[in-house]
């Protein structure tokens, strides 16, 4: 049985699938940094940024392969991809850190 995800990466996760930018943007701290794809992106105006651009030359579906609790308000959550991007389908970690119920940092690595 996997563990209960904070309810913000919950969200995110949702909120970012439908492109709810509003909704996903409000689960990020004002300082998050969001590390993707060799990109910072650094503050709320950096993860508003991300959120404006990631993927969405893209459609894809995202299914959660696993969730682990590997510190204190660190989170790894594994999901696959499929879609119309280069290759197809992909497995992404993200790895997230929680503070006061908001996402401090969120990184994107394959």
């Amino acid at each position: 049985d996997q563990p209960t995800v904070p309810s913000a990466i919950q969200t995110y996760q949702a909120a970012h699938d439908r492109r709810d930018i509003p909704t996903a943007l409000a689960q990020f701290a004002h300082d998050a940094i969001i590390v993707d794809d060799g990109c910072i992106y650094d503050g709320i105006s950096g993860v508003e940024s991300f959120l404006r651009t990631a993927a969405s030359e893209y459609t894809y579906t995202r299914t959660l392969i696993s969730s682990t609790e590997n510190a204190p308000d660190r989170w790894l959550v594994t999901n696959h991809l499929e879609g119309d991007f280069p290759g197809g389908e992909v497995d992404l970690s993200y790895e997230f850190r929680v503070a006061n119920g908001l996402i401090t940092r969120l990184t994107i690595s394959p």
